[in-house]
């Protein structure tokens, strides 16, 4: 691989979210696991230290409408929800 590269390669890896404290610290080892609805990644350094991520996925209603089928044909009659997201889930 050439230098240009490889300069650009490093590049690449440096982008993204930077984490205070955890730069040039040695990994000891990287866990994952499942609790409460979330994904826990957790990664343990040499120092005894760790720095563990939470995942979650909430879910969102896009709509929730009641519609008459009588006919045979989409009659809609009310719309009852339109894009809520539960606000405690943040």
């Amino acid at each position: 691989m050439s230098t240009s590269k490889r300069k650009a390669a490093f590049k690449l890896l440096q982008r993204g979210k930077q984490h205070p404290g955890v730069h040039g610290k040695v990994v000891d080892f990287v866990d994952h696991g499942w609790g409460e609805g979330m994904l826990f990644v957790h990664v343990r350094f040499m120092d005894k230290t760790e720095v563990c991520w939470r995942l979650a996925a909430h879910l969102t209603i896009k709509g929730a409408d009641l519609s008459d089928w009588k006919r045979g044909e989409f009659d809609h009659a009310r719309t009852f929800v339109s894009n809520e997201t539960d606000p405690e889930s943040f």
